[in-house]
């Protein structure tokens, strides 16, 4: 089986973008691929935190995730921090790694732009992102358009290691794109982001979800009941090709070309929708959080996998560079 690489940042649970936009497909690629899920704690340290949030939000991960449907016994699911090869491979790329090319990455710039102090972890932050996917030396990348710049950045930091310590040895890691793309927020203004406050929480309860979806924005056009819509520019019509049946989706969009529907009507039929699909992951995430040492144990087994494999990778990386 070849080998998949992807990672998360620990944000606490999940929100329905995360899940849509990639955990689903990781649940379905854990059948298919040798799998390597890492919640990314040390990615998450870039921004001021407190240490017993960090932690919080990281159990919250591995519920989330567990509970969406990765199995440790199919994948290797673990937390960053408990493997440091990560953070030493990591410095050894840095050595390699062309400063212009790291201040050209396009979410450096965006990120920078709104910090007074820039810290060097926003800078050097995709080298560790490359050191997470080559240390495992993965074939393919499972990834969002968005993370396109930052893989190519791997794949050129590979052919630099390759050319002067070892050719062949790490592998240029491809794209394999996730193929829901980016889901947009309630604000229908930008991305599904817990810090714009536009997410519905996988484990949100419906009342809750009903309290969000109910103000949520859609098609600009219809601002009367009558007035007919266009299904392509409503966010909520998105959700529901993401979380409705093909009929059920074919349905809302004649609906709201004719005026058929009122919006809250349409959102009743994607609330609907997000039951079914949600439902099930709320019951196994009460399950998972009654045996805690579980979660902890599988957490563990995962990061020692992972460590024997990182391990590996070192004792050659520096075998071929002459460290000791």
């Amino acid at each position: 089986m070849a080998r998949i690489f992807s990672g998360i940042q620990p944000s606490g649970s999940l929100h329905i973008g995360n899940y849509l936009g990639a955990v689903k497909n990781w649940v379905e690629l854990q059948h298919k691929y040798e799998s390597f899920f890492c919640i990314v704690d040390y990615h998450a340290i870039t921004v001021p935190y407190e240490p017993a949030d960090l932690r919080a939000r990281t159990a919250d991960m591995a519920l989330s995730l567990l509970a969406a449907g990765l199995d440790p016994s199919k994948c290797t699911l673990f937390v960053q921090s408990m493997v440091p090869e990560h953070t030493e491979l990591a410095w050894i790329f840095n050595t390699l790694t062309p400063l212009g090319e790291l201040e050209r990455q396009t979410q450096f710039k965006e990120k920078a732009s709104r910090e007074e102090s820039v810290p060097a972890g926003l800078l050097n932050y995709p080298v560790l992102q490359a050191a997470d996917i080559l240390l495992y030396r993965a074939e393919l990348v499972p990834v969002g358009e968005d993370q396109l710049q930052h893989l190519e950045l791997s794949r050129d930091i590979a052919r630099k290691w390759n050319a002067r310590f070892g050719a062949g040895f790490f592998q240029e890691p491809k794209a394999l794109l996730t193929p829901t793309r980016r889901i947009m927020g309630l604000d229908g203004q930008a991305k599904m982001s817990k810090s714009l406050g536009n997410t519905v929480d996988l484990l949100e309860e419906p009342a809750s979800i009903w309290e969000k979806l109910k103000p949520a924005v859609t098609d600009p056009a219809r601002v009367r009941r009558t007035d007919p819509g266009t299904p392509e520019v409503c966010n909520i019509y998105h959700l529901h090709k993401a979380l409705s049946p093909a009929a059920t989706v074919e349905h809302v969009a004649v609906q709201c070309r004719t005026a058929g529907w009122g919006c809250i009507d349409c959102k009743k039929v994607l609330h609907e929708s997000m039951e079914k699909e949600l439902a099930p992951i709320r019951a196994r995430a009460k399950e998972i959080a009654a045996n805690p040492k579980k979660m902890k144990d599988d957490l563990a087994a995962g990061a020692a996998h992972a460590r024997t494999e990182a391990q590996k990778t070192m004792r050659e990386v520096k075998n071929k560079m002459g460290l000791t």
